[in-house]
């Protein structure tokens, strides 16, 4: 069995970006990374062998970002308008708005797009996570793609849709 360490090093990047695409950028998303880690620290004795560990890590990752969502929802914000920053993590400047195209996607879209592009995993394993069928995933991933194409365009800020090549 790996040494803790090694799981983190090896993975880190990759809970760190499903956290960011279930929650957004910012201190949600760490607490949702640091989270996940603990909880994996206290079970990781206990796991099998021949364990997918990446796909373990992104579980409990998406189920502690699951958790901050619903947190969110239960608590008021004391402000009308949240001011956007700028990501500290990978992302330089503004990013013209992507975040918040993602954030609009419906859970399920926004889930296979973060379990395949952006952590990898094949279609197989990100059905399994989400108790979805590999076809169902696919779809959502290839809708939720559409949906962004459309929705965030920043090299094209002033085109409509139709005018870029969008297929409606």
């Amino acid at each position: 069995m790996k040494p803790f360490e090694q799981l983190v090093a090896d993975h880190g990047a990759a809970v760190l970006r499903i956290c960011r695409v279930v929650l957004g950028p910012g201190p949600d998303a760490e607490d949702a990374w640091s989270e996940t880690f603990l909880a994996a620290l206290k079970a990781y004795p206990g796991l099998p062998a021949g364990a997918n560990h990446e796909a373990w890590l992104v579980t409990i990752a998406r189920r502690k970002a699951i958790d901050i969502v619903r947190a969110r929802a239960r608590s008021p914000v004391p402000v009308a308008i949240l001011p956007e920053a700028a990501s500290t993590h990978g992302n330089p400047g503004d990013d013209g708005g992507l975040w918040h195209a993602v954030g609009l996607l419906p859970l399920r879209q926004r889930e296979a797009i973060a379990y395949h592009y952006l952590a990898g995993l094949p279609y197989q394993e990100a059905a399994e996570l989400t108790g979805s069928t590999p076809a169902a995933v696919r779809r959502a991933a290839a809708d939720g793609v559409a949906k962004l194409r459309l929705a965030y365009r920043p090299e094209f800020p002033n085109e409509s849709p139709a005018a870029q090549g969008a297929v409606p």
